[in-house]
């Protein structure tokens, strides 16, 4: 699959981005020079290839998830710089 200046000016249309001919030009030979490569990935024999789900073969330690019920509010609202009946509070955004 080759691409053309069309192509080109109709992809830079959509991402909203402005080419001067000789920009075009460039990005037309390098666009083309990557679906190329990317043609050639495809001619790589992975019949006896199994998909790769992980590339790492170690397990990561898992914890127990507990539910607490704890009633932190002070402990939260120690770090704010204004609060009122236990709530953050913050200047008035709308009027």
């Amino acid at each position: 699959m080759k691409l053309d200046t069309n192509t080109i000016n109709k992809i830079a249309k959509l991402a909203r981005i402005k080419l001067s001919e000789e920009e075009a030009r460039d990005l037309l030979k390098d666009m083309n020079l990557i679906i190329d490569w990317v043609e050639q990935l495809n001619e790589v024999n992975t019949d006896q290839v199994e998909p790769l789900t992980n590339i790492s073969s170690c397990t990561l330690p898992k914890r127990v998830d507990k539910a607490m019920d704890v009633n932190s509010t002070d402990e939260i609202l120690k770090n704010s710089p204004d609060k009122l009946e236990g709530y953050f509070a913050v200047p008035k955004v709308v009027e």
